[in-house]
């Protein structure tokens, strides 16, 4: 009987120091755990070929690294950003991102209206979301980054207006007509043309927002309106190309949102009088401290609209301002 008792003790004993072993491991990878935590954030933006949702890609990757070391984290970036701008495509990366155990989410919405419910869905399983550039008003994503549309709208109008000293005829170069941002956008140009008796509104076109189809619209649209002389460009989509412009410069007024290094030339040459400039490097940086904030620190914005103004871009600041799209642009 002693000698079962015996026998018995070794294993329980043995027991005993694997416990106590794997607690001191336990809790010595815990200790290790705070300094060394990491997250996965997703980035949807609209599409692979937009050289400004390059630029939010780049500085959401260098939000990664200077945030993360900040605040003793590690950060991931997973980009799942259709190749062209497709709102389904969307909607599934941000269901592809819950399922792959993502921390937090941020996208640029090509259709509020297709990428809500993918939204709260994400929301509803513990994933928080934010939006930049273009929003989803009607979801449940935490916060917002990026220009107050109405705003934006009338700003291009206004200066438009100037140019054009109050008289003439323009059109509004508008993109996809779904986009919930695009669509305020236009909304500010018609608000701020009231302020212009002398300047007609010939109509709104819209397009698919690639560099191609873009220069297609302008140049169908001006061959079947000559008297046009003035465009207000909610975005600044057929200046990516080269040559999208053909009038001499000086004889059409135009006034573009954002301000890429292929619009820039379009600056120099004179084809475009002002470029408004969205802070597009910023979408990727501030949405990724957006979500440090929320999903480390457990801490909310202040407000769910983060705005950023727009910098006005004249051809006397133009070639001060390329130099920024040396950091911002991949290699």
């Amino acid at each position: 009987m002693a000698g079962i008792m015996f026998n018995a003790s070794k294993p329980m004993k043995f027991l005993a120091f694997a416990s106590t072993l794997a607690v001191s491991i336990a809790l010595s990878c815990s200790s290790f755990g705070q300094g060394k935590k990491s997250y996965t954030f997703g980035l949807v933006a609209k599409s692979q070929s937009n050289p400004v949702f390059q630029a939010a890609r780049t500085g959401a990757e260098q939000a990664a690294k200077e945030l993360g070391a900040r605040n003793g984290v590690l950060i991931r970036i997973d980009w799942r950003t259709p190749n062209d701008e497709d709102a389904q495509k969307q909607a599934e990366a941000i269901e592809q991102l819950v399922l792959a155990g993502a921390d937090g989410i941020a996208v640029s919405c090509s259709d509020a209206n297709k990428l809500t419910d993918a939204i709260n869905s994400a929301v509803k399983n513990g994933v928080p979301v934010a939006t930049f550039d273009s929003d989803a008003p009607a979801s449940k994503r935490f916060v917002t980054f990026g220009v107050d549309d109405v705003k934006c709208g009338q700003q291009v109008m206004e200066e438009l207006g100037k140019v054009m000293e109050g008289k003439g005829t323009i059109a509004i170069l508008a993109g996809n007509q779904n986009a919930p941002n695009l669509q305020k956008r236009v909304q500010g140009v018609k608000e701020a043309a009231k302020k212009f008796p002398g300047i007609k509104i010939r109509d709104t076109y819209y397009h698919k927002e690639t560099p191609q189809d873009a220069a297609a619209k302008v140049e169908q649209v001006m061959q079947a309106n000559p008297d046009i002389n003035g465009w207000a460009m909610i975005g600044g989509w057929p200046l990516f190309t080269d040559n999208a412009l053909k009038w001499q410069p000086g004889t059409v007024k135009c006034v573009a949102v954002d301000a890429l290094p292929p619009e820039l030339a379009y600056l120099r040459s004179g084809h475009v009088q002002l470029l408004l400039a969205q802070q597009c490097y910023e979408w990727g940086y501030r949405s990724v401290d957006h979500l440090i904030n929320k999903v480390h620190f457990k801490k909310n914005p202040p407000a769910v609209k983060d705005v950023s103004p727009l910098v006005p871009v004249t051809r006397d600041q133009v070639d001060e301002y390329a130099k920024n799209w040396e950091k911002w642009l991949p290699k």
